[in-house]
């Protein structure tokens, strides 16, 4: 496999105080040698959001999979044609989803409310899209200069910038009216062997709000731990107690939910 990825979703202290359980979800699948990954952050206003992020991710992973048997396969111009009907179709069937769970449990859809960022990465391009809050961060292929003996510092960057309504922790819901108009989608040229989704309970240790950067200090202990640690369960085990440390939820009370892939072509499981 030549992937690695981790992926980890942590209750909030404020969701533990209110007896409230964990509103996000994230997951990946490796199909060759692309990844497709997904995460959510359920509204803290709706009452199954838990329910809601879960099968948005789902869904929305099973669709991506399901569209092509080999990603890798599609060229640069297809997939820049394409990406806009691939991620509607997509949020669509996400919507139709959550609609038949809500009809099935009868209550609103509203319910049900989350958002949803989602990605394919092959070694020839990565395509993705975000509707409400979080983050996808990558890091491009980096080749040091032939007279340093040193590796370059790695450099981040933040894909799109999280959508804010007017009040705190307000934004948009895939549930939402006209969810599709305020979906970003993107796609990128060349090979990003680094890919980071998370929801919006890092994004104030994570992202540098003055300029809407990424804040390198954050991603590159990660990135590491995916380089340096062969053993699986040893790097689920450091994404698991980094999210769920003291320290962190001294900095962010809400839900967070982190995404980490990279690619290594030697990787060994």
């Amino acid at each position: 496999m030549a992937w690695r990825a981790i992926v980890h979703s942590a209750i909030g202290t404020r969701h533990q105080q209110k007896q409230l359980p964990c509103q996000d979800y994230g997951n990946y699948l490796v199909q060759a040698d692309t990844i497709i990954g997904a995460v959510s952050d359920g509204a803290g206003s709706a009452k199954f959001s838990d329910v809601g992020s879960k099968l948005a991710v789902k869904t929305a992973l099973a669709i991506l999979e399901s569209r092509q048997e080999d990603w890798s396969a599609v060229d640069l111009d297809t997939i820049h044609a394409e990406a806009p009907s691939l991620f509607t179709e997509m949020v669509e069937a996400v919507v139709t989803a959550l609609r038949s769970q809500a009809e099935s449990g009868e209550y609103p859809l509203r319910e049900l409310g989350c958002t949803l960022l989602g990605f394919i990465s092959t070694p020839h391009w990565l395509a993705c899209m975000q509707i409400g809050d979080g983050f996808i961060v990558t890091q491009a292929q980096q080749t040091a200069p032939e007279s340093s003996e040193t590796e370059p510092v790695p450099s981040f960057d933040l894909l799109f910038e999280p959508v804010k309504g007017e009040y705190i922790n307000e934004t948009v819901f895939v549930t939402s009216d006209n969810a599709v108009e305020h979906m970003q989608i993107a796609v990128r040229a060349d090979h990003h062997p680094f890919v980071c989704a998370a929801t919006d309970g890092l994004e104030k240790v994570a992202i540098r709000f003055q300029d809407w950067q990424a804040f390198p200090p954050f991603f590159k202990p990660f990135l590491d731990c995916l380089r340096s640690i062969s053993d699986p369960e040893e790097r689920q085990t450091y994404l698991e107690m980094f999210l769920e440390s003291d320290r962190l939820n001294a900095k962010t009370d809400d839900d967070k939910t982190l995404l980490l892939c990279l690619f290594r072509p030697e990787a060994d499981e």
